[in-house]
């Protein structure tokens, strides 16, 4: 479906008494974060975004573990953690404070989000919301729907590269980043595409 009729759907899911939980997963790069924001501009007040990069693990602890020269795979989440966020959301009786990553510090910061018991859709978005491993499962069926945006890989990878070196590093690093960490990361998110409950066309 295209962005417009995305936003038509969270509009919809929006309007009913219950609060709903909106997935929008995808690669790396493909605008995931971009169409999480247009669609709760576009629910308003009613709308809350919920990244689950919120739950990167800690750079001392991904050092610790061996994982730092891999970080944003998914064994570089804190994904039951996640999981059991979601289900506090469900609940939606009092305000739920959720973790947000903060790029200048690279960091996950607690309490960063917070999600009033009037909000009606939670808009969480992430690469791995329809991996088959059990955390990941788990956080899967907490949520009533999940997206994927799908962008042509060639823009893709080089908005990815050219948001490693915005954020410091040189071109080349950026490219080898990408190259090594970021395309592995996609070929795993690519290979589940199929779980979706629709397909967004990013541009």
């Amino acid at each position: 479906m295209t962005p417009e009729a995305a936003i038509a759907g969270a509009r919809r899911m929006a309007a009913g008494p219950e609060r709903r939980l909106l997935g929008v997963a995808g690669p790396p790069g493909a605008g995931k974060s971009t169409l999480a924001a247009r669609l709760a501009r576009a629910v308003g007040t009613r709308a809350v975004v919920v990244p689950l990069d919120g739950f990167h693990l800690a750079q001392a602890e991904l050092e610790r573990l061996g994982r730092a020269d891999r970080k944003g795979a998914p064994d570089t989440f804190d994904a039951a953690g996640y999981a059991a966020l979601l289900a506090r959301l469900r609940e939606g009786r009092d305000t739920v404070y959720a973790p947000a990553f903060r790029r200048e510090l690279e960091e996950p910061v607690a309490g960063a989000i917070a999600v009033p018991p009037e909000t009606t859709l939670v808009i969480t978005e992430g690469n791995y919301l329809l991996l088959e491993t059990p955390a990941w499962r788990d956080a899967r069926s907490r949520l009533d729907a999940v997206w994927f945006v799908e962008l042509d890989d060639a823009t893709r990878v080089r908005r990815l590269v050219e948001r490693h070196v915005a954020h410091g590093r040189s071109p080349a690093a950026a490219e080898a980043w990408v190259r090594r960490s970021d395309e592995a990361n996609a070929a795993l998110v690519a290979a589940v595409r199929d779980r979706a409950d629709a397909i967004v066309t990013a541009s």
